[in-house]
């Protein structure tokens, strides 16, 4: 049976996965995991102590030495393809678990989160059977030559906390080009979705990969499994996926013993409208980048500026977007609204609804609870909503919300949306709109952010540089950018 719960079971616990076993934590400590969508209790999750991350960290480092060390490059890869390939045959079991631990509608994990977390091994695989080399030919005193020629090697063991808005899909960004370089793992789901994670494990085991390549454990941040893991001797480098607070909190974990880290944290992202726009695909576009998954996207848009011979058209008809979104059960194909994944969360969330309304915005549509039936009204919802007529130096302006809402503002000239745009501390993605190709060029040149969509949203070329600049994050993830973490350089350098 499963050690993932579903749906239809009763409560069970989740356990942690080590050295290619489930077990649980020897302190016999167990946490809650509630459905966002009605409060259900879902089952009990094993929470890991410190003899549970270390073993964690040591069946990596044995398996990095031992089995999967000894691999060659096309052993790994056939490895990853067949991950890839076992995800999408049990796509059903996969999409269950996400959907009961987010509450998102299905139909937006059944078309994003599962088919990116299955693809992410076989893209990554791809990546490292591909990648070019180096290659100098040296002059030497004696003029007989030397060549000098660099290697990839992996790192190690490397930690992986993971972020719960897109479970699978972040998680296996990060494991996927990790393995594919021959590191081994340690994974840190968050505590609100360890499903997935946990569920991949009997994917490994199924396919063979060897024992303490991916590891899972289970717990909370400070004082937990999370802090714990960053702490631990064994760990080569850390990957982290959430709040800039808590990456500040792991480069001090890191700091005296020197461990790399790669970060995509906040942001506060902006959109700019020109009004020469295609006014329906920009509302369209910006409909999604504002309430998809009900807000809870890193790369959503929580500030938004319109050029002012639209903006009241603009402001209607985006209004008219967030009203027609449903809230309602995951599987409904007529749910178009999600509820947050927790309490804690919406009550963070709908703080920020307050602030709004204390620092005199103008609610044009949302701003609360919405009114839910039966055991539905246990959940996490909130309205999607709109504001305007806040300053610039409110901390819903500037502060990442992480909700389904948004601030507009009109802007009358190029320079000023572009000065709006960037008067952040964040700078992780910016969306343009405009049919004037020479004005998009110019003033994406300008956006500081590490990622700018022109007359688009979430549209990922997977071998492109993924990440942020400003508080938003270090380094970068995708294609041959990841392998820049994931594994270390070495020059051999050879006399002739």
């Amino acid at each position: 049976m499963s050690q993932v719960l579903m749906p239809s079971q009763k409560v069970a616990t989740i356990f942690n996965f080590i050295g290619g076993e489930f077990v649980a934590a020897t302190s016999g400590k167990t946490f809650d995991k509630r459905s966002p969508v009605d409060g259900r209790l879902l089952g009990l999750v094993s929470e890991a102590g410190e003899a549970e991350v270390d073993r964690a960290v040591n069946a990596a480092r044995a398996a990095l030495t031992g089995p999967w060390g000894a691999l060659e490059m096309a052993e790994r890869t056939e490895l990853l393809y067949a991950v890839a390939s076992e995800i999408n045959r049990r796509f059903d079991a996969f999409l269950q678990a996400e959907v009961a631990d987010t509450g998102k509608p299905a139909s937006l994990a059944r078309h994003i989160d599962i088919p990116r977390g299955a693809a992410n091994f076989k893209i990554f695989a791809d990546v490292v059977k591909n990648v070019p080399g180096e290659f100098f030919r040296t002059d030497t005193p004696d003029r007989q030559g030397a060549i000098n020629y660099a290697i990839r090697v992996p790192k190690g063991v490397i930690a992986v906390i993971a972020p719960w808005n897109l479970p699978l899909l972040l998680m296996t960004w990060k494991v996927g080009p990790a393995l594919a370089c021959g590191n081994t793992v340690v994974v840190k789901p968050s505590e609100e979705t360890p499903s997935t994670a946990t569920l991949l494990g009997e994917v490994m085991t199924a396919v063979g990969v060897p024992k303490g390549v991916y590891n899972v454990i289970h717990g909370f941040g400070p004082g937990s499994a999370g802090e714990l893991l960053t702490r631990h001797p064994g760990i080569d480098a850390v990957t982290f996926t959430g709040e800039t607070r808590t990456g500040a909190a792991i480069m001090k974990a890191v700091a005296d013993r020197v461990r790399p880290v790669s970060f995509e944290l906040g942001g506060k992202n902006a959109g700019i409208v020109f009004a020469d726009c295609d006014f329906d695909a920009a509302v369209e576009g910006m409909g999604r980048a504002v309430f998809a998954n009900c807000g809870q996207v890193c790369l959503g848009t929580e500030r938004v500026y319109v050029e002012r011979p639209l903006f009241e058209r603009f402001v209607a008809a985006l209004k008219a977007k967030a009203e027609s979104l449903k809230p309602g059960r995951p599987e409904d194909a007529k749910t178009g609204l999600g509820p947050l994944i927790s309490q804690e969360h919406r009550t963070k969330v709908l703080s920020y609804y307050e602030q709004a309304r204390k620092d005199g915005a103008t609610v044009v549509t949302g701003g609360g609870i919405p009114k839910m039936e039966g055991e539905l009204a246990r959940g996490c919802w909130v309205e999607p909503t709109i504001w305007t007529g806040l300053p610039e130096s409110s901390a819903v302006v500037r502060e990442e919300i992480f909700g389904p809402c948004c601030h507009l503002r009109p802007f009358d000239t190029e320079e000023e949306a572009v000065r709006l745009a960037n008067d952040t501390r964040y700078g992780l993605a910016t969306t343009i709109w405009t049919t004037k190709l020479a004005r998009a060029h110019r003033v994406a040149a300008k956006i500081e952010a590490g990622i700018i969509w022109v007359n688009c949203w979430f549209l990922r070329d997977l071998r492109t540089p993924f990440g942020g600049s400003k508080q938003s994050g270090i380094g970068r993830e995708g294609g041959v950018h990841s392998l820049e973490f994931y594994t270390e350089l070495r020059n051999v350098c050879v006399k002739l």
